[in-house]
């Protein structure tokens, strides 16, 4: 990992748009920290009802299909806990509802470091558009992270049910298009392509899958001296 302060956290939250997000964005490198010991949960705001092309889908089917599918990936991965929010998948904006609702898991889960996804990357390398779903949902944890859930004030139901603030001062944000630190994921490598596989209803051609996936990881290690690696927009918060 290039990084001598690499963190070993005891909880990481990964929070992110859809079901296969957390795989592609940051998979080997959860797998990387639970190997060594850390408590690893998704938390999925999306139900992901609308990622099909298949004509004789239903987006009732394809939420229990993509569910599944998701706690086969996180399962491979090592992750302990997935958390569906159930907010309609494509229809995702910075609202009170959901700021209330990531705060909670922020909260009830007390991590060291969240991985989200980079709100501010509108186009990726000229060759990707971001989905407005993962501009919305890394937005608003950055606002939950700052200052929502470390004052008390801020839905006070919450303290009232036993939930006390909780200052994260550590933001691992995917699909960053000026990265600041790249992980070394080819111990893991394997993991995260396995992971993947499991969601089946997004892909037609696995091989296809692992290749593309794989050229793309070896293209971010290019700058360093790793075979694989993921690479984010690295905030480290004063405490």
């Amino acid at each position: 990992m290039k990084n001598n302060n690499f963190p070993q956290p005891e909880h990481v939250l990964v929070i992110s748009a859809h079901p296969d997000d957390p795989e592609f964005s940051a998979g080997g490198t959860v797998a990387n920290w639970i190997r060594t010991g850390t408590q690893a949960t998704y938390v999925v705001v999306t139900d992901g009802s609308k990622g099909s092309a298949d004509p004789e889908m239903t987006s009732g089917k394809l939420i229990k299909i993509r569910q599944k599918e998701q706690h086969a990936a996180a399962k491979t991965i090592g992750v302990t806990e997935v958390v569906f929010l159930g907010y309609r998948d494509g229809e995702i904006y910075n609202t009170p509802d959901l700021r209330r609702d990531i705060t909670r898991q922020i909260r009830l889960h007390r991590p060291e470091i969240i991985i989200t996804h980079d709100p501010t990357t509108r186009i990726f390398q000229n060759t990707i558009l971001n989905h407005a779903d993962h501009r919305a949902v890394g937005d608003t944890v950055l606002d939950c992270i700052y200052p929502i859930a470390r004052d008390r004030l801020n839905y006070p139901e919450h303290e009232e049910k036993g939930l006390e603030p909780h200052k994260v001062l550590d933001v691992f944000l995917s699909g960053a298009e000026k990265p600041n630190l790249w992980v070394d994921i080819t111990a893991t490598m394997d993991i995260k392509m396995a992971a993947l596989r499991e969601h089946k209803s997004q892909f037609e051609d696995m091989e296809e899958l692992e290749k593309g996936v794989r050229e793309f990881a070896r293209k971010r290690a290019q700058k360093v001296s790793f075979e694989y690696a993921e690479i984010f927009r690295r905030v480290q918060l004063p405490g």
